[in-house]
C-alpha cells in the first residue's frame, strides 16, 4: 500500500503542470469553470462502474478491449453522419475480434469529449509569423491566425455542449437498434478488390451474419436486440475543465469524472509529482496511461502504485506506444517493472503514435505495415513474458480519409493530399480500420490458442 497525501478534485492545482494553456483573462476562465460546475453530468456513475467491471474481466483474460476514435474531435464535425460511421466501424471491428477470438469485446470510443491534444511545442511558424500551436477545439481553433489560436475559455462550454450532443445521439442510436449489423450493406469489402485475403474476410463476414440469423431463427434474439454497452473516453488534459465535471454522486463514496467513462493521461503529462497524475489518482473512473520509450522502469513502477494503490483489476490500463522499431527494446523492461509491483494492469497496444512519420511535403502520416508490425510484436512479446495483451488502441475515423498509407487500398504518399482532414495526427480510414480488425483478430485468436 502506497502512503499518499489527502486528495481532492483541486489538489492538482498545487503541482507543476504541463501542456496547460495560459488564458489572458483568468477571471473569465474561472467564471466558465463555475458555470460548468453547475451543469448536469454527461455520464452516470453507474455507467462508470459498469465499465470498471467490464475492464476487470479484460484484466483477467475474460474479455478484450477495443479503444478507438479520432485523434482530436472538431466542433464542426459533430454531425450525425460522422458519428454514425464512427460508431459503425467500432461495432464492426468488435464483432470481427469477437468472432476471431471467441471472446467478448469491451467497446471504448475516443469520442464525445476528445477535444484537447498535447503538442510538442508551444508555437509554430505560419507564413513567417510565430503563433500559438493548435491544442484542440477545447482550447483554440485550427485556423492559423493569432486571433484564432489565442486560448479562449468560452470553448470549454462549447466542448461540454458538443459532448452532450454527441452522447445524446450515441445513446439514441444504441437504444434504437443501430447495433443490428447483420445486413450485407454493413459488410461491403469492395476496398479489398484484388487483395489476397478478400475471400477469407468475406467468408468471416458471412459467418457473422449467419450466426445472427441462426439465433434469431431459434428465437434467441433478446441479447441481440438489447442495447450494447458502449463507453466514451478522452485524454484528461485540460484540468480546469476536468475538475469542473468531477463530482461526488449521491450514495457514492468517491469522486467521479462525469464527463466521460474513462480518462487517460498522456505520455507527455505522466510526471509522478505533477498535476495530471495527482488529479487522476483520486478518481473512481478507470484510468489509462500512455507509456512510451522515455518512461524509466522505476518511474513506471511508482506510477502504477500511485494510480492503482489497491490493485483493483480493471482500474489501470497501460497503453504502450513505442513504434515498430522500438517495441522490442522497451516493452519487456516495462512489463518486468510492473510485474515487480504485483499490481494487475491491462496491457493495451497503441501502434499509431510511435509510427508517425513526415513526408517530404510536410504531411504527418503512418504506414499500415508499421502499425501491423508493432501489433504483431506486442502479441509475441507478451506471450513470451507470460503476460497478456488485453487491448488495442487506434486513432481512426469512419470517413474515407487519406491520412495513413498502405493497406489493401494501396494508398501512397501521393494520395494523402486527396482527402487529408485531420488537424493533428493521421488516422486509419474506414477501410483500413476494418482490414486492421481482421488482421488483429487472427493475431488474437493465435495468442489465445497458444495460451
Amino acid at each position: 500500500m502506497v502512503d499518499l497525501p489527502t486528495w481532492g478534485p483541486d489538489t492538482w492545482r498545487n503541482k507543476p503542470i504541463r501542456q496547460s494553456p495560459k488564458y489572458g483573462d483568468a477571471a473569465a476562465a474561472e467564471r466558465v469553470v463555475a458555470r460548468l460546475r453547475s451543469l448536469p453530468p454527461l455520464v452516470f456513475s453507474g455507467e462508470i462502474e459498469h465499465l470498471r467491471q467490464a475492464l476487470g474481466r479484460v484484466c483477467v483474460g475474460e474479455a478484450f478491449l477495443l479503444h478507438g476514435g479520432d485523434c482530436a474531435e472538431r466542433f464542426t464535425e459533430c454531425e450525425s453522419d460522422r458519428i454514425v460511421r464512427k460508431l459503425k466501424i467500432l461495432l464492426q471491428m468488435s464483432l470481427v475480434l469477437t468472432h476471431g477470438a471467441r471472446t467478448p469485446v469491451v467497446r471504448l470510443g475516443r469520442m464525445a469529449g476528445q477535444f484537447a491534444k498535447p503538442r510538442s511545442g508551444e508555437t509554430e511558424l505560419v507564413g513567417g509569423h510565430e503563433i500559438p500551436v493548435y491544442r484542440g477545439d477545447l482550447i483554440n481553433d485550427l485556423e492559423p491566425t493569432l486571433a484564432a489560436r489565442t486560448p479562449d475559455p468560452s470553448r470549454m462550454l462549447d466542448a461540454y455542449f458538443h459532448s452532450a450532443a454527441s452522447l445524446n445521439f450515441i445513446r439514441a442510436l444504441v437504444d434504437g437498434g443501430f447495433t443490428d449489423l447483420k445486413h450485407p450493406e454493413h459488410w461491403q469489402l469492395d476496398f479489398m478488390a484484388g487483395a489476397a485475403k478478400r475471400s477469407e474476410y468475406e467468408a468471416i463476414a458471412d459467418r457473422i451474419r449467419d450466426a445472427i440469423d441462426f439465433f434469431e431463427t431459434l428465437g434467441h434474439t433478446g441479447s441481440l436486440r438489447d442495447p450494447i454497452a458502449f463507453f466514451t473516453s478522452h485524454e484528461g488534459l485540460h484540468l480546469p475543465y476536468e475538475e469542473a465535471l468531477t463530482r461526488r454522486p449521491p450514495r457514492r463514496d468517491g469522486f467521479y469524472n462525469l464527463g466521460a467513462h474513462f480518462i487517460w493521461i498522456g505520455d507527455r503529462t505522466r510526471g509522478l509529482d505533477e498535476a495530471h497524475v495527482e488529479y487522476a489518482r483520486g478518481l473512481e473512473n478507470p484510468i489509462g496511461v500512455k507509456i512510451g520509450p522515455s518512461c524509466a522502469d522505476d518511474e513506471l513502477s511508482r506510477l502504477v502504485e500511485i494510480l492503482s494503490p489497491d490493485g483493483s483489476p480493471g482500474r489501470l490500463t497501460l497503453i504502450t506506444r513505442y513504434g515498430a522499431s522500438q517495441i522490442d527494446g522497451h516493452l519487456p523492461r516495462h512489463v518486468k517493472a510492473v510485474q515487480r509491483t504485483g499490481i494487475p494492469v491491462i496491457w493495451s497496444a497503441d501502434p499509431m503514435h510511435g509510427n508517425t512519420t513526415t513526408t517530404t511535403g510536410g504531411l504527418k502520416t503512418r504506414r499500415f505495415d508499421d502499425i501491423l508490425a508493432e501489433l504483431e510484436r506486442a502479441f509475441v512479446l507478451h506471450r513470451a513474458l507470460g503476460t497478456r495483451l488485453g487491448g488495442l488502441h487506434f486513432e481512426l475515423t469512419g470517413q474515407d480519409v487519406t491520412e495513413c498509407v498502405g493497406g489493401s487500398q494501396g494508398l501512397t504518399e501521393q494520395d494523402l493530399a486527396r482527402q487529408y482532414e485531420t488537424g493533428c495526427d493521421p488516422r486509419l480510414n474506414y477501410s483500413q480500420s476494418l482490414e486492421m480488425a481482421f488482421l488483429a483478430a487472427e493475431l488474437l485468436a493465435s495468442a489465445r490458442s497458444s495460451a
